[in-house]
């Protein structure tokens, strides 16, 4: 059943003479004729996991009927994103004999979409690849802008390709079937928008906290479209990340180094995220860059929106430094950072001092 125009919420991926559409809106998992028309050629590989499959593996299979397709379920969690899994789905793409016109799908989180996005880069040097995110993380993050990645054991994405999607379909209601957990680590990635480069965003993201964890469709209609929205104005912009696209790395430093050091088995990714971006602040604050002040409306928030603020106990500061240090934003063994100015500044910085890092690590 096609979704009522009145409903669907579209963002546009402009990247010189490419664009891809983001489509928001409910059920647009069972518009098999929208999802036939992503995969033109003859064979389909749709990638999943065990928690996704069960809900929505079966429909998505029937939308392309009468193509080659094959399905790959993988077991859930960051621990997963691995070389090993990688090369399952290469295998896959070869037992299926997925020519060059081949389409692989991913439908599930953000640790779907970028082995997905990855196999896709790597397949017969390119094929196409669809996002269709069942997270809101997903949503309003890792599904747009074609970064691809697995993670290694030493840190997090260090092994990756940029690859656009031909286009994200994000299904709102598949967020009904969505841990609460998992629902408050994606809202992370939505209020960083609002912390990275607008005020107001954030504003209205701690204002509606309540409407937001209670899964109330408009709030969360809202929250995927405006995220969508600026990150894909900032990737219209710098799609390799060479310069602006880094802001959206807003705690992502300090989270990876968070997740690399439980061993991918701790705080999820948006979990990681809120932590780092408290550390980014706090670190700001202490460098006199920023007003102590905003960094503890970014904790009021986060607090309100069930999150994480603190490092978690027995993570040793030099062992999260020397992590941090194998972020792909440094250049010649020197840290760069996203730091802010306040509430909607975030700039890239650079030559600060370890010393000052460590100690907000303590």
């Amino acid at each position: 059943m096609a979704t009522p125009p009145s409903t669907l919420r579209a963002v546009d991926v402009e990247l010189g003479a490419r664009r891809y559409p983001i489509h928001i809106g409910p059920g647009l998992l069972d518009d098999a004729p929208r999802l036939a028309a992503l995969a033109p050629g003859r064979h389909v590989l749709i990638v999943s996991d065990a928690n996704v499959a069960p809900h929505y593996l079966a429909r998505v299979e029937a939308a392309f009927a009468g193509k080659r397709v094959a399905s790959h379920v993988l077991p859930p969690g960051e621990q997963e994103k691995t070389l090993a899994r990688f090369g399952e789905l290469m295998t896959a793409l070869a037992a299926l004999g997925a020519s060059r016109d081949a389409t692989l799908i991913a439908l599930g989180g953000g640790v779907i979409g970028d082995m997905t996005g990855f196999a896709a880069a790597c397949w017969m040097r390119g094929v196409r690849f669809v996002q269709l995110p069942t997270t809101l993380l997903a949503m309003v993050d890792s599904s747009v802008g074609g970064k691809t990645a697995v993670d290694l054991p030493e840190g997090k994405n260090l092994v990756g390709a940029f690859h656009q999607p031909s286009a994200v379909i994000a299904d709102t209601a598949t967020l009904a079937t969505l841990p609460d957990r998992e629902l408050r680590a994606g809202l992370a990635e939505v209020i960083k928008y609002g912390a990275l480069g607008d005020a107001a965003f954030f504003d209205w993201v701690a204002a509606n906290a309540t409407d937001l964890l209670s899964r109330d469709a408009d709030a969360l209609a809202h929250a995927i479209a405006t995220s969508c929205a600026h990150k894909a104005g900032i990737v219209a912009r710098d799609e390799t990340e060479t310069g602006e696209r880094m802001l959206l790395n807003l705690g992502h430093t300090f989270g990876h180094a968070i997740e690399a050091e439980q061993g991918f088995g701790g705080l999820v990714h948006g979990e990681a995220v809120a932590v780092g971006m408290v550390l980014a602040a706090r670190l700001s604050a202490d460098l006199g860059l920023a007003p102590a002040a905003d960094s503890e409306r970014l904790v009021a928030a986060l607090d309100a929106l069930g999150l994480p603020t603190a490092v978690p106990e027995g993570l040793d500061p030099d062992a999260l430094l020397a992590r941090m240090r194998l972020d792909k934003k440094n250049l010649s063994g020197t840290l760069r950072l996203i730091l802010w100015r306040g509430i909607g500044q975030a700039f890239v910085a650079t030559g600060i001092d370890e010393a000052a890092v460590r100690e907000v690590l303590r």
